[in-house]
C-alpha cells in the first residue's frame, strides 16, 4: 500500500536494517576491537554467514569477549 512504482516501503526498510545495516555496524565494531586468540575471525565469519542470528549472538555473547584497553 505504501510503495509506489519501486519506491522503498516500510517493510523493505525494516529488512534492510535487520539484515544489512545492523550486521554491517556489528562487523565494524568487531574490526575495531581486540579479542583473544581467533575470536575476531570467528565472530566475523559468524556474522557474515548468519547475518541476523550472528548479530544477535555477537550482541549477547561477543561483546563480553572484547579485550578491555587499559590506557594510562
Amino acid at each position: 500500500m505504501f510503495t509506489l512504482c519501486g519506491i522503498i516501503g516500510p517493510w523493505q526498510i525494516l529488512i534492510l536494517g535487520l539484515f544489512i545495516l545492523l550486521p554491517l555496524i556489528v562487523l565494524i565494531d568487531i574490526l575495531r576491537n581486540e579479542f583473544t586468540g581467533n575470536n575476531k575471525l570467528i565472530w566475523i565469519l559468524v556474522v557474515l554467514i548468519f547475518p541476523f542470528l550472528g548479530t544477535l549472538l555477537y550482541l549477547i555473547i561477543g561483546t563480553k569477549q572484547k579485550i578491555k584497553n587499559q590506557q594510562l
